[in-house]
């Protein structure tokens, strides 16, 4: 019945057609799922990193807020630091954010485009590759960030201001 439906609407529609048959292989999904496998590990892992970033943002956050919902005349000369402090803290767990996102959505589009590559006739090996290079450029690139704020982070308020 389903086949019917199926053949019956490929008729109607060459376009049609011609996805199903291209679709149809289940060799052909299953070597576009392997040679997704990578890029989807990484973006697990990309994951787990902001996962990591995002508690570190949250408690400097909070840390602000916590010292900024104090009176002016109660907060001492060392929280005024430690504001200062947090909120370049903060500013550099941004960058981590923004680049390790970007990271993400390059690499979705890896795997978007890997599946699209098997079925059409264009090639596009050199765009995917491209892609790659940008989503680990913009990893490298959150990493950094990351990097800079743990620096800073184990330098305290009290350090190289």
């Amino acid at each position: 019945m389903l086949t019917d439906l199926l053949a019956d609407a490929a008729a109607r529609t060459p376009i049609a057609l011609e996805i199903i048959e291209r679709t149809a292989s289940t060799p052909r999904v299953q070597q576009v799922v392997q040679l997704s496998l990578a890029p989807a590990f990484l973006l697990s892992g990309i994951g787990a990193i902001m996962n990591v970033i995002m508690s570190r943002m949250i408690w400097i956050s909070q840390r602000i807020e916590n010292i900024e919902e104090r009176d002016d005349d109660q907060r001492t000369a060392k929280q005024g630091r430690e504001v200062g402090w947090l909120m370049r803290r903060r500013k550099l767990m941004q960058g981590a954010i923004m680049f390790s996102t970007a990271a993400a959505v390059m690499i979705s589009a890896v795997i978007m485009l890997l599946f699209i590559s098997a079925y059409i006739t264009s090639q596009i090996g050199t765009v995917i590759a491209g892609l790659w290079v940008l989503t680990m450029l913009l990893l490298v690139t959150g990493l950094a960030f990351f990097l800079l704020e743990t620096r800073l982070a184990s330098i305290g308020a009290q350090g190289k201001e």
